[in-house]
């Protein structure tokens, strides 16, 4: 069972870093939100691994169901120049500095977690769906609204731009 655990993560993690790849190195702003949507499921099936359903779901729903279709209401009402900065492929100092500055960060903190290794944490309890729930609705209720709120005015921002930008065509 454990082999079964591991093939596992090893499969999650390889669709982790597949979308990642696709989502950074792709020239269509299209493709790279589909590679942003495989690595938020892989990051869903993670959860499953770590026996979290709800969290998995919770992942689903709200990263790949709303903010990707966000992002996705985003691209397709804005109009990109077909000269823009989209036409021009990425020179190899590029690809460079961007292997630079994506390797440092995991290189100091991987450092710093070899040097510095932490205790063992206990592990946690066991929170029950539906305490969980009488936590979001209870003494979480306000920011779990606020955030309600922040997507619908970024999507209504969005709509009302691009229907601007509209009339002036």
């Amino acid at each position: 069972m454990e082999l079964m655990g591991k093939v596992a993560f090893a499969v999650y993690t390889a669709v982790i870093l597949a979308g990642a790849v696709v989502a950074v190195g792709s020239s269509s702003l299209v493709r790279a939100l589909v590679g942003l949507i495989t690595t938020l499921v892989g990051v869903a099936g993670m959860y499953m691994l770590l026996n979290s359903p709800f969290m998995a779901f919770m992942q689903l729903l709200i990263y790949v169901g709303a903010v990707s279709v966000l992002i996705f209401f985003a691209v397709m009402l804005t109009r990109a120049d077909a000269a823009g900065d989209e036409a021009k492929p990425a020179s190899i100092r590029k690809h460079l500095f961007a292997l630079v500055g994506a390797a440092s960060p995991a290189a100091i903190l991987g450092w710093i977690l070899m040097t510095r290794p932490v205790d063992s944490i206990n592990t946690p309890p066991d929170v029950s769906i539906n305490a969980l729930g009488h936590e979001l609705l209870g003494s979480y209720f306000l920011p779990f609204e606020i955030i309600s709120a922040v997507l619908m005015i970024a999507m209504s921002g969005a709509v009302l731009l691009a229907w601007e930008r509209r009339g002036r065509k």
